[in-house]
């Protein structure tokens, strides 16, 4: 029986599941108090725009000022004070000539195509969500990262629209 829950216990910490068995708790073996592993939960019972429950006012305003961090140190002072300032950042394709994709903070990305050039999708927005909550400036910095980057993996999931909108997983 010994071995079959310190099996039990590792797979628990292994999965980031809080109880492990009824009455029973585990040590955390990280020293910082735990590492966040989003990557591992699903988080389609979750209201849209939203972190999660639990989460309060004061935890919205700190993850929104460590994504403006991150998003400041990811795409430099420079290009995130533009953004601020203008609202989007344009990246041209490397993949389709004469195309450009706007990126806007929580919002879908916008396709332009220049004079005399057909845009390679039918409807002139791309929707691509994180697969778990992020604060907007958070999502930006990575979308800009992938946009520049790895152009194909974006054209691979994202999801033409017609219309545009503001980004379900993003808070």
């Amino acid at each position: 029986m010994g071995r079959v829950r310190a099996l039990y216990d590792r797979w628990a910490i292994a999965f980031n599941r809080t109880r492990v068995a009824p009455g029973r708790t585990v040590a955390n073996p990280r020293p910082d108090g735990g590492l966040e592993l989003p990557w591992r939960h699903r988080w389609d019972h979750l209201p849209k725009r939203s972190a999660g429950f639990g989460y309060s006012d004061q935890d919205y305003r700190r993850a929104r000022e460590r994504a403006e961090q991150v998003a400041a140190l990811t795409l430099g002072p420079t290009l995130w004070r533009r953004a601020q300032r203008e609202g989007f950042l344009d990246l041209p394709s490397a993949r389709y000539s004469g195309i450009t994709y706007r990126l806007r903070v929580g919002q879908r990305i916008e396709v332009l195509a220049g004079p005399g050039v057909r845009p390679p999708w039918r409807h002139p927005y791309l929707c691509i969500n994180p697969s778990y909550p992020l604060p907007e400036a958070e999502f930006f910095a990575h979308l800009y990262l992938y946009v520049r980057d790895r152009e194909d993996e974006v054209i691979r999931v994202a999801a033409p629209q017609p219309w545009d909108q503001a980004l379900g997983r993003t808070f």
